[in-house]
């Protein structure tokens, strides 16, 4: 069977996901603002949450329909064919959000949604109450200019949630946005790679993933894997193909930061993600940058300084990271920041700029691409 399917992202990362959704062969792949759709079946499914390295999830829509009041709602949601997905013992919370809508009470959303599927299942399975004792099938809503989506994650736990960081340091990068991040450096695993500021080290992380083509979601678990009417099988399959498509190579990717607890940390997650043989962690200055090669990218996430005081500080931090960057030859440079001058403190405008979101944190990735 084909579903419609959804992959919610943060927004500026619509097209690198419909081009990664593309690579892996999925059909109808349409960008909106903020998610990604493509159709598929259950082995589609499996693949996208098992190898997506930038969207959060993978979710089915079900359906999709204007409600201009509850009553609306109501209807639009029971007329949906619930029983396809949720058997008689299945759990169905519901959660969503709504925006620029008629409807805006998002508990009222929720109670009404919960109540029609609920109408609807009795009806088709001839029970009037359920257990809800058996596997997840979480509904999320989303109402936007008072169009009504609804769907059932596939996912559970977040596609960030790689299952490698357990511990971070404040202020954690998401380890989607650090592969969207890698990703639009255009790295996929040749020459020199470095994040000046890696903190716990995700980015790095993610490069060497990128880097062994490892899929992100090897090592973790999914809601629809619990599923009935989803074969476990493909769920196996997909993930031994996944491992059939790595590469193996000589790889040469170093984070640094002048954290030493950051760094031990860095370290543990790379040993859980299985990368600690192609990425070194060091203590360093950023400001004491010792290239090891005449090229290279450097991909990095410095800090912002949201605070008064603390923006004053990175301002100090990137008047003196672009004087260093200004002595390099031939070193491409793809940095994040919500810093609003951050090109006039750093000393040179940036070739590109792209609008990306550190969760609700508007920032810039800054690329430098033409050392001269």
């Amino acid at each position: 069977m084909e579903y419609k399917l959804c992959v919610p992202c943060l927004l500026g990362l619509e097209g690198p996901i419909s081009d990664e959704l593309k690579r892996l062969g999925m059909n109808n792949v349409a960008a909106e603002n903020g998610r990604v759709y493509f159709t598929g079946g259950i082995e589609d499914i499996a693949k996208a949450n098992i190898c997506l390295r930038i969207g959060e999830r993978v979710l089915i829509e079900v359906g999709k329909f204007q409600a201009l009041s509850f009553e609306e709602l109501f209807q639009g949601t029971k007329a949906l064919p619930w029983e396809m997905f949720i058997p008689k013992d299945g759990a169905f919370p519901v959660k969503g959000h709504s925006l620029n809508s008629k409807l805006f009470s998002v508990s009222d959303c929720q109670s009404i949604i919960k109540k029609a599927v609920v109408e609807r299942l009795k009806n088709k399975y001839h029970i009037q109450w359920f257990q809800e004792t058996g596997a997840l099938y979480q509904i999320q809503f989303s109402i936007m200019k008072d169009q009504v989506s609804l769907c059932i994650d596939t996912t559970g736990a977040g596609l960030h949630k790689r299952g490698y960081r357990p511990a971070h340091n404040a202020a954690p990068l998401k380890e989607t946005l650090a592969a969207a991040m890698v990703n639009l450096s255009r790295y996929r695993g040749k020459g020199d790679f470095c994040d000046l500021f890696c903190g716990s080290g995700t980015i790095p992380i993610e490069a060497a993933l990128i880097a062994k083509n490892r899929a992100p979601g090897l090592y973790r678990s999914f809601t629809a894997m619990d599923w009935k009417n989803f074969d476990r099988k493909v769920w196996l399959n997909a993930k031994d193909e996944a491992r059939g498509r790595e590469f193996n190579g000589d790889y040469h990717i170093v984070g640094s930061d002048i954290d030493p607890a950051a760094i031990a940390i860095a370290r543990e997650n790379a040993e859980r993600a299985g990368v600690s043989d192609i990425v070194s962690f060091e203590v360093a200055d950023a400001m004491n940058f010792n290239r090891r090669t005449e090229r290279g990218i450097i991909v990095t996430n410095p800090p912002y300084g949201e605070r008064i005081m603390e923006k004053q500080e990175a301002e100090t931090l990137y008047r003196g990271f672009g004087q260093i960057y200004r002595s390099l030859e031939n070193w491409q440079l793809y940095l994040l920041s919500s810093h609003t001058e951050f090109e006039r403190s750093f000393g040179k405008q940036a070739d590109k700029k792209r609008k990306l979101y550190n969760g609700m944190i508007k920032c810039d990735l800054f690329m430098y691409l033409n050392k001269k």
